[in-house]
Formats: C-alpha cells, sequence, structure tokens
C-alpha cells in the first residue's frame, strides 16, 4: 500500500478551512498533518513538518498565497503547492508560476478536481484549472503574434513591490502601508524607491499617474480625502 500524501491546508477563512480539511481527510489517501490561517504561519509549518503537498489560498493575510509559495520552495523544497484563487488574471497567473507553484486550481472547482490537482501535482507534474490553462494558450498565441513586443515595466516588479504600488495606488502612505503588510516604514520607502526606477518614474504623484494609466485604480481614487490612512500628495 502508498504511502499517504502528507497535506498542509492553508486558507485564511476558519470556517471553510476546517471544510476544506475535513473534505480532504476524508480520502483514504490524503493525511492532513496540520492547517494554517495565515501565509506565515503556512511557511512556518512546511518548514517543520515538510508536508508533501500545499493547498493554499492566494489571498492569504500576513504574507500572501503567492509570496508565501516562494519561501515555501526554499524552506521545503520537497514541497509540491496548490494554490487556490478566486480568479486569475494575466499578471496573478505570472506570478505563480514565478514563485514555484505547482498547480493553481479556481475556487469553484469540484473535491474531484481539487483531488485529481493534488495528486497530479504529488506525482511531480503541474496543473492549471482549464480557464487558466486555456487564458495561458491565448495569450502565447497572441504574444507570438509580435515576437518584437516589448515586455510591460509592471512585469519587472516583485510581488512585494506590486503589492506596495497597488496600495500607494489607493493613496495610502507610508505609514498605513507598513502597517498592513508588517513592514518597517523604512523598508516600504526602500520598496517604493526601487518601484520607481524600475518603472522609470519619480516620486508618489506619477506612480499614481502611473497606476491610473494601467488601470489599477481610476480617477475617483486621486480626489483628497481625510481618511488616517491617506496622504496628501506633496506638491
Amino acid at each position: 500500500m502508498n504511502p499517504k500524501i502528507k497535506l498542509l491546508v492553508a486558507y485564511r477563512h476558519s470556517l471553510l478551512r476546517q471544510a476544506l480539511r475535513t473534505a480532504l481527510a476524508s480520502q483514504n489517501d490524503i493525511e492532513v498533518v496540520q492547517e494554517a490561517s495565515d501565509g506565515k504561519e503556512a511557511i512556518e509549518m512546511a518548514e517543520k513538518l515538510q508536508p508533501d503537498v500545499v493547498v493554499m489560498d492566494t489571498q492569504m493575510p500576513v504574507v500572501s498565497g503567492v509570496e508565501a509559495t516562494a519561501h515555501i520552495k526554499k524552506r521545503a523544497s520537497g514541497a509540491r503547492v496548490l494554490l487556490l484563487t478566486l480568479g486569475a488574471d494575466d499578471e496573478m497567473i505570472l506570478n505563480i508560476l514565478r514563485a514555484g507553484a505547482a498547480g493553481c486550481l479556481l475556487k469553484d472547482a469540484d473535491l474531484n478536481e481539487l483531488m485529481l490537482a493534488i495528486r497530479t501535482v504529488h506525482r511531480g507534474g503541474s496543473y492549471l484549472s482549464p480557464e487558466i490553462a486555456d487564458r495561458m494558450v491565448q495569450n502565447y498565441v497572441r504574444f507570438a503574434d509580435k515576437p518584437g513586443e516589448e515586455r510591460p515595466r509592471r512585469e519587472l516588479l516583485s510581488v512585494r513591490e506590486r503589492e506596495i504600488l497597488q496600495l500607494v495606488a489607493e493613496g495610502l502612505g507610508n505609514q498605513a502601508i507598513a502597517g498592513r503588510l508588517t513592514l518597517s516604514v523604512k523598508t516600504v520607502e526602500a520598496h517604493k524607491a526601487h518601484i520607481c526606477q524600475k518603472l522609470g518614474v519619480r516620486g508618489r504623484t506619477e506612480l499614481i499617474k502611473y497606476a491610473i494609466r494601467k488601470g489599477l485604480i481610476d480617477l475617483e481614487l486621486e480626489r483628497p480625502t481625510r481618511s488616517r490612512d491617506r496622504e496628501a500628495i506633496p506638491a
């Protein structure tokens, strides 16, 4: 008899995490070794328990599922990470694959597809939801037709830099961003400097304009607010 697949379940919502664990534990070839409620906890448990497969939500608190995947690949190299996502745009898919995930599954998948994905990645294969795979093929064809097309500058950003760009675009100041991402203000400032350098822009105002041009936010978000999380754009 083959040994059971040692599985770590990482999901932000307690009720759904427990339901997922119960469903997976009911499978004869699965042993759920532990569960995690945030990305940092998932990294620590993966390092300690060395599971075969980690099933993880992309939208984990503290550390995102995508960023946690990259850390898990370094600390538990034998673990195969399968990410669950509500929806995946082109950039999200790219980030997931770059982080080293073995697969990505949409959250509306049923248990049969989830088990297929787990068993596939455990055997050393890769698994993508059909909708995600179709999108990747369409993008490949589109870019293959334009071999000279330059890669968007935004692809040069790390996962953390993209998170910070999004929060800058939403109007948050350095202190609020630091609190949201559990970073120091100096670290946020350093990330913003790197973002500006990579995107070829100068200062927070140009970052927000860039975000508007790329559709990260709409023009309504540029209106001044009095929220404690927001800060005035310096002249």
